[in-house]
């Protein structure tokens, strides 16, 4: 039985024997710095900690973004989907291979016979097809660019996983707290039916209070029940995106602290548009349909097929030249009379132009929006992990040591003391929710705008994983 219990049982047996508490006895409204011992304290409220448990919280945090970056099959895909348009860039810029022909000509079919005609013989024809001047460098700029758009979608997709896997062990690290309070609360609570139980026996309680402080208790069980559930779907969560089995346990998590953001939002929304790869991404698919316009506007103009022959001739009776070998060299072009055709082209990356222009404004207005709304959920969560550590936890505190004096004295009845307890312990839940809620605010904001706002310790950097 650790102490907490067994102050409060020893408490307990005093108040039913009818003694006085001497902190009860020196303060019937107990201060707010000096919180009744008797209440089990899993966890205090957030707090400022020194450099050595800030450092293994981070560094914990960002071994998980490392092996996430190495290991999560999403992200591998990703990068593949990456190296494969790169691989399509050099074919896209080079000529199509050089046609070689060879062929029987003009063989009399009665005979087959190559001596009979001076027209027989066998050409060996050599060709090269030449685009229009610009045309070979227009298909290469197209497939560059649609290249450098899933480059940087790949780098989004890393700054997005990140946000995941820290968005995740933030709501593990909330389940895992909640669940330890309510394992103290529901000790508290058996403490408390006991109570009830011996004061009903000996005539001095109600047996309303032994039923009520029973189903709360129940309550309290069946709120363990959901939280147990879902710290066993936020570890899922977690180990899927770090590509591990389901099941695989974390471990002990270090004490989390808050992580300070002083850059304004009007700041970050400026810098994002230079830290989130998808602006980038959208400046590459604007160049790469300008580069298909370019291609369109030259495809006025006709290709061009060099070629050369050789013709090899056997000696012919009356044959001025005697079985001499020709040769032969010429030009073939394309004629671009289908000129709708073209306007038609032109038109197409002239509207993709407009859409990947859209698609950037609207980007933009998103990740703006994005960024404002996750700074005003952090600072309202920031406030109120404040509002907890300093007014509300330490009020209810009072409140609750202020009922026990009460109760002793006959002042309180059993179900206003329970409901200060509580009441307190649903205060300590919520603080923890609201210091995961503000990490996962910050997560976001990284997220959101491309600006690292959590400094990393040397070498525990995720971008070292790249």
């Amino acid at each position: 039985m650790n102490m907490q219990k067994f102050f409060f049982i020893g408490t307990t047996i005093f108040l039913l024997a009818g003694g006085t508490p001497l902190w009860a006895a020196e303060a019937p409204a107990v201060s707010a710095k000096a919180p009744n011992p008797s209440l089990a304290k899993p966890d205090s409220p957030p707090q400022t900690a020194g450099p050595a448990a800030e450092k293994s919280s981070v560094v914990l945090v960002n071994q998980l973004v490392r092996e996430a970056l190495k290991a999560n099959p999403d992200l591998k895909a990703a990068e593949s989907r990456w190296q494969m348009n790169e691989r399509k860039v050099i074919p896209a810029g080079t000529l199509t291979d050089p046609q070689l022909s060879f062929d029987f000509s003009n063989y009399p079919i009665n005979s087959f016979a190559g001596d009979k005609t001076p027209m027989t013989g066998k050409d060996l024809k050599l060709s090269q097809k030449f685009p229009f001047p610009g045309k070979l460098a227009a298909r290469g700029n197209m497939a560059e660019e649609q290249a450098q758009w899933y480059r940087h979608a790949y780098r989004d997709q890393r700054l997005q996983l990140v946000q995941k896997v820290k968005d995740a062990y933030y709501r593990l690290y909330f389940r895992e707290k909640a669940i330890a309070i309510t394992k103290d609360n529901l000790g508290i609570m058996a403490d408390f039916i006991r109570l009830t139980e011996t004061k009903y026996q000996v005539g001095t309680g109600l047996q309303q209070d032994v039923l009520k402080a029973q189903v709360e208790r129940s309550k309290l069980m069946d709120k363990l029940l959901t939280l147990k559930q879902q710290r066993e779907t936020a570890l899922a969560d977690l180990n899927t995106l770090l590509a591990r089995p389901t099941t695989t346990p974390l471990g002990p998590l270090p004490k989390l602290e808050m992580t300070p953001v002083r850059t304004p939002a009007a700041a970050l929304q400026k810098q994002s548009k230079g830290h989130r790869p998808l602006y980038a991404a959208y400046r590459a698919l604007v160049a790469r349909f300008k580069a298909q316009r370019k291609l369109a506007k030259l495809d006025y103009w006709p290709d061009f097929n060099v070629w050369a022959g050789y013709r090899f001739r056997e000696d012919v009776p009356g044959d001025p030249e005697r079985g001499t070998d020709f040769a032969s060299v010429g030009v073939t072009i394309n004629l671009p009379v289908f000129l709708k055709k073209r306007h038609e082209q032109v038109a197409e990356a002239d509207s993709g132009i407009r859409m990947a222009l859209r698609q950037y404004a609207g980007f933009r207005d998103k990740v703006y929006f994005g960024i404002q709304d996750a700074y005003a959920q952090m600072k309202k969560d920031r406030h109120l992990v404040e509002l907890y550590e300093k007014g509300i936890i330490p009020q209810a505190e009072q409140s609750y040591n202020s009922a026990i004096s009460g109760y002793q004295v006959g002042k309180v009845d059993f179900l206003t003391l329970m409901d200060n307890l509580l009441t307190l312990f649903r205060y300590r839940i919520d603080s923890f929710r609201a210091l995961t809620d503000y990490q996962r605010d910050v997560a976001r904001l990284e997220a959101t705008s491309g600006v690292t706002l959590v400094p990393s310790p040397p070498g525990s950097s995720p971008e070292s994983a790249h």
